[in-house]
């Protein structure tokens, strides 16, 4: 049977696993569902529950379902994943500070700076997003820019080996996003 494949761009990662137009559109649906109700949630809180605030809070809810869902597509999370990426979160939180700490205090001021870029293998959106700003933990480092398919990291001592550090933090949160890194050409 010849399935018909989403050429949006909005739902290109569930096409690129073998998803239908159907499949992929029963997923947005879901993702909007979802965020609507929490939504609801948060405005049922903020208006301590009063019945008349709903005809102002309906529609913004709806509204903001819908434009969260165009902004940030739907993308998988793997939740069994996010025990073990807290404990590795909050040791290179730790670590980042006490290390800019100490440099900063030093009387020396140990650092040789550089920047260098990255080819990320992580796919686009929020999981790209999520390695930008997790680099940022990284004792030392700073994710100056991120392009289509580059992050740019500024590091304060270049004797360190980083690359293999933003590695290992995209394929942590490609764990998290359940995700498969991809090889590019060129590369090992």
């Amino acid at each position: 049977m010849n399935v018909e494949r989403c050429r949006n761009f909005r739902c290109a990662k569930q096409c690129e696993q073998g998803k239908s137009v159907r499949q992929t559109n029963i997923i947005v649906n879901t993702s909007t569902v979802q965020r609507a109700a929490l939504f609801a949630v948060f405005w049922w809180l903020l208006t301590d529950g009063a019945p008349t605030s709903w005809f102002i809070g309906l529609p913004t809810v709806i509204f903001a379902a819908v434009i969260s869902t165009a902004l940030i597509p739907p993308s998988t999370f793997v939740w069994h994943e996010l025990v073990r990426f807290v404990p590795f979160f909050l040791v290179r939180s730790l670590s980042g500070g006490f290390d800019v700490a100490w440099r900063a205090l030093h009387p020396r001021l140990p650092i040789a700076p550089v920047v260098f870029e990255y080819t990320l293998r992580i796919s686009p959106g929020l999981p790209r997003v999520f390695v930008a700003n997790t680099v940022n933990l990284l004792p030392g480092t700073l994710s100056a820019d991120l392009t289509r398919e580059r992050l740019k990291v500024h590091v304060l001592d270049r004797r360190h080996d980083f690359r293999a550090e933003v590695a290992a933090v995209e394929q942590r949160v490609a764990r998290l996003f359940g995700e498969r890194l991809i090889n590019r050409v060129g590369e090992p």
